[in-house]
């Protein structure tokens, strides 16, 4: 039996002379990826002594650990990369939705450039931030035993750093490879002529999907594990020339810039006004056609305004997404499954996947489909998966894209203690934040890219600038006014608290259980994860509280 579920692939890159075992310094970042590289380099640059702590073996966050196949990023070129100049004007992409590898190589560029591997100790699992009042620091500890001091403590564990496996029995008992998809190993599985699985047709679970059904070759077979239908967009992927690189340099400082000021934090932004009836069927349908031509976000992040608020405005759009994908299927079963003509929840609803010929590969004679709703998993056997009406399926490799306990998930799973106890204690009954970054009871520590933040709304990238830019702001302004401790009041908590839940009530995506609101987990609180009223507001309110003497907080 080979199975990677729970621990990397790959030996950690030697600890950097300058971050020492005990350490005691002004900041210290949880996390390497966009947020943690970003904040770590700002920091740095205000004179601020930083490091990072990373469990993982290199630089990247989620793109460290994404290897599975057909990995790759769902916002469009240029955008997903930060905004800093001496990278993006000479780092040269070659698609427009770049891969796993090309990811991981545009981080070591990152690091290499800006001359942070020095400063971070990967390998190093937090597992406890204490907040020590009298010395007004946290002391931070891995699961080798590092112990840092820091002022501040700045977690950057993003959306998915605890990975989610289904409680099914016996999933230790399979002879076969058994890999969840964010612990992937590095040099790849061989599926050729083998049975494979795939558990879940998420964003995730597509990719492994599309890819696999051509890896496994005529003698090959796959069978997806399918909950609920996934509406994926066209994802309309292309290779990059020189000429376009060339010409996109030139106006790309304007266009990052841009990005950051749209409201879900792309190089388009979203309708403010047209509503779905105001256009009549010909109409709507040459608008329909013209997103869905454009490929990626933009079917439902340049929909009509009422999309996501009329339950009529968001059937005619599942139409018009049902008609394209059922032309694409030819097997009458597998295409009810797939795109069935009652929409099985909100199209905009769930996170989407970005495809490439995903619909397709299910009319080839070895790639079948099984419905979990008509069917459940009972336990995993030695040979396969065996069904609850008696079905066992045989596998020699199994993929589980089961997804995260997300944005909570990672942040729950350290023992952090504020000054009136753990953080997981305090969620227990749902998330409470001031600006989706502060947290009474816990001095000194500013999340990024953290739950009631815009976080899975909007491209990662424009939303963790900001927010990294903003704490920097604060940390510069307390050493020039000789403050040490900052906190959220409980007020600010209850009132940021409303303002989320105010943004949620206005959508229809509140109804739809997902990983945006907990729903995708058992047992876990469902309520809305994210900020969901747009980066511009977000940013207004941000800017808001730092320019009115940082309302909401304590600092003494």
């Amino acid at each position: 039996m080979q199975r990677t579920l729970f621990t990397p692939q790959t030996s950690p890159r030697s600890d950097s002379p300058h971050c020492t075992p005990d350490t005691t310094i002004d900041a210290l970042i949880i996390g390497a990826g966009f947020a943690g590289c970003y904040a770590l380099h700002k920091l740095r640059l205000a004179g601020f002594t930083t490091q990072i702590l990373e469990s993982g073996t290199d630089l990247g966050g989620v793109w460290h650990w994404n290897s599975y196949p057909g990995a790759r990023v769902d916002s469009q070129w240029p955008v997903y990369a930060l905004n800093i100049p001496e990278i993006y004007e000479q780092w040269v992409w070659s698609e427009h939705y770049p891969g796993h590898e090309e990811i991981k190589r545009y981080f070591r560029f990152v690091g290499e450039t800006l001359g942070l591997y020095e400063h971070v100790r990967f390998g190093q699992t937090v597992v406890s931030a204490v907040w020590n009042e009298a010395m007004k620091m946290w002391e931070v500890r891995t699961a080798k035993g590092v112990l840092v001091h820091a002022k501040f403590l700045i977690p950057c564990t993003g959306f998915a750093a605890k990975r989610y496996f289904p409680d099914w029995p016996g999933l230790d008992t399979f002879r076969g490879e058994m890999h969840h998809s964010s612990f992937w190993p590095q040099d790849g599985v061989n599926v050729r002529g083998k049975k494979v699985a795939v558990v879940g047709t998420g964003a995730t679970g597509v990719q492994i999907i599309q890819e696999w059904a051509r890896e496994i070759g005529e003698e090959g077979n796959l069978t997806v594990f399918q909950r609920t239908p996934q509406m994926g967009f066209p994802m309309r992927q292309r290779r990059i020339s020189k000429e376009e690189n060339e010409a996109m340099k030139e106006n790309l400082a304007a266009i990052m810039e841009t990005s950051r000021r749209t409201n879900a934090g792309f190089s388009f932004d979203s309708e403010k006004v047209l509503k779905t009836f105001d256009h009549d069927a010909e109409e709507r349908e040459r608008y329909y056609e013209s997103l869905w031509e454009q490929g990626g976000f933009r079917f439902s992040g340049m929909n009509y305004s009422d999309v996501l608020k009329s339950e009529e405005s968001n059937d005619e759009a599942y139409r018009f997404w049902a008609t394209k994908v059922r032309a694409r299927i030819k097997d009458p079963r597998k295409r009810d499954l797939l795109a069935p003509l009652v929409k099985p929840h909100l199209i905009g609803g769930k996170r989407a996947s970005m495809e490439q010929w995903y619909y397709d590969i299910f009319d080839q004679p070895n790639v079948d489909i099984v419905d979990m709703k008509l069917d459940t998993v009972q336990q995993v056997v030695p040979e396969g998966i065996q069904m609850a009406k008696g079905a066992l399926h045989k596998f020699d490799v199994i993929a589980l894209a089961t997804g995260f306990d997300s944005m909570t998930g990672g942040l729950k799973a350290m023992v952090i203690h504020g000054t009136k106890g753990l953080l997981r204690d305090k969620w227990t009954q749902g998330v409470w934040t001031h600006l989706g970054m502060a947290i009474s009871t816990f001095p000194n520590l500013f999340m990024i890219y953290g739950p009631q933040a815009p976080s899975a709304f909007v491209n990662g990238p424009s939303a963790v600038e900001p927010q990294a830019d903003w704490i920097v702001q604060v940390l510069q302004d307390m050493k020039r006014d000789g403050k040490e401790r900052i906190e959220a009041t409980p007020e600010a908590e209850k009132q940021w608290k409303e303002l989320v839940l105010h943004f949620n009530s206005l959508s229809l995506r509140s109804t739809v259980p997902s990983s945006w609101n907990g729903g995708n987990i058992p047992g876990k609180v469902v309520e809305p994860l994210s900020f969901a009223g747009g980066l511009p507001y977000y940013l207004d309110k941000m800017d808001e509280v730092r320019e009115q003497g940082m309302t909401g907080f304590r600092v003494e």
